[in-house]
């Protein structure tokens, strides 16, 4: 046979083989898939242990092509270690204090509890058939046990005594009213009994409060921030009670309740002036209104004490000017608290009294005798344990509990 002839069915046949070959030939997988067989705990590459084969890409109603995708059913937050579980919590909602306004009412029925003396023995007395002076004689000692002092009670009882021997009235009510008069009168509704925190033009009004050990100083500068911020006034308080360890964690823990800050020195037996520095200094930062700064409680016989005292009030003006100076004073210690604030005023200059712990034992004439000797106002009174029981001093509304 011709060579030529043969070299072309040769060629015929490797190009019909060659092309048989490519036909059968198993085509290759897809990028992403095994291309054997996979058992079911093998991880198919890119995803987790389980996760099935890739799917075909899907058309969409338009005839686009793209990878399909489950859509949840609602949306799912993203987990949160457990650890990180524990560790959160949520901010405490701040307290709202009960406005200062109409507390003196509110609380008037536990101030008449502790002075039936004014309310009973008195009017008892008053409204006897005959005065007789020795009926003027226990009037005398019953003001006395009340605390009144000395010279109050003389003037009372000679004031009582005319207007009674001219009206010749013995009627209950009408005594009642006398009573009444003469000691709204020894009280003095004219005193300025508005406490001084109002904002000067660049500074916050700076507050001190001082007082012995024992009186509820500390939990009284906590009350007097909540009656301020009830009524929107901005607050800072200063801790510089660094003689007693729970001072400043226990006025913190008022302020937190209200969102009031606190500056404290967190090193047991700091510089008190150096804090109430700070503190003062913090307020003008913030643009605060007042800054109450709270104080060791001094012992009126320990002479270094009352001149940290007075280092403490230097050092602030070094600032601001000191503009009120509250003297915390317990009702019930009677003629010795009064003791307690003469020697207080001859160290800093007293601008008004709380006077705490008036709703129990107290004798109510204790009001009078500190604003005849002291002559400033009582401007707090605390009436319960209750973290709104501070109400501001009304001198018709206190006269009225008494004799309730």
């Amino acid at each position: 046979m011709d060579p030529i002839i043969l070299i072309s069915l040769a060629s015929v046949l490797i190009v019909g083989l060659a092309l048989l070959g490519f036909i059968d030939r198993t085509p290759k997988p897809p990028k992403g898939t095994y291309p054997t067989t996979r058992d079911d705990n093998d991880p198919a590459p890119g995803g987790t242990a389980g996760t099935d084969l890739l799917e075909r890409p899907e058309t969409d109603d338009a005839g686009r092509t793209g990878t399909a995708v489950a859509e949840p059913e609602s949306p799912v937050a993203a987990p949160v270690p457990a650890t990180d579980v524990e560790d959160i919590e949520a901010p405490p909602a701040l307290e709202t204090p009960a406005p200062a306004a109409g507390r003196l009412a509110r609380l008037r029925a536990r101030l008449a509890k502790s002075n039936n003396i004014f309310g009973k023995g008195l009017l008892a007395l008053l409204s006897s058939d005959n005065i007789t002076d020795e009926v003027w004689d226990e009037v005398e000692e019953t003001l006395l046990l009340a605390d009144l002092g000395t010279a109050p009670t003389m003037e009372l009882v000679d004031n009582l005594r005319e207007r009674v021997t001219v009206e010749g009235s013995r009627d209950p009510q009408r005594v009642k009213a006398m009573l009444r008069e003469e000691l709204v009168k020894m009280v003095d509704p004219g005193m300025d009994r508005r406490l001084d925190a109002t904002r000067r033009q660049d500074r916050p009004a700076v507050m001190m409060v001082v007082g012995v050990n024992g009186v509820g100083k500390t939990t009284t500068v906590g009350k007097i921030g909540r009656v301020l911020v009830a009524e929107d006034r901005r607050v800072v308080f200063g801790a510089a009670d660094t003689f007693r360890a729970a001072a400043a964690e226990q006025l913190a823990t008022w302020g937190s309740r209200v969102g009031v800050d606190t500056v404290r020195s967190h090193d047991d037996g700091a510089d008190p002036a150096s804090v109430a520095f700070e503190a003062v200094k913090t307020g003008i930062e913030q643009e605060a209104d007042v800054v109450i700064v709270d104080t060791a409680g001094r012992l009126q016989n320990k002479s270094n004490l009352m001149d940290e005292l007075g280092k403490i009030k230097r050092v602030i003006e070094k600032q601001a000017q000191v503009d009120e100076v509250l003297l915390v004073l317990d009702a019930t210690t009677g003629q010795n608290g009064l003791a307690q604030a003469k020697v207080f005023a001859e160290v800093v200059n007293i601008t008004g009294i709380a006077l705490t712990k008036l709703d129990g034992t107290a004798k109510g004439g204790i009001v009078v005798a500190i604003q005849r000797e002291l002559g400033v106002p009582v401007k707090l009174v605390g009436l319960g344990e209750g973290p709104d029981d501070l109400a501001p001093f009304n001198a018709e509304g206190f006269v009225e509990a008494l004799l309730d």
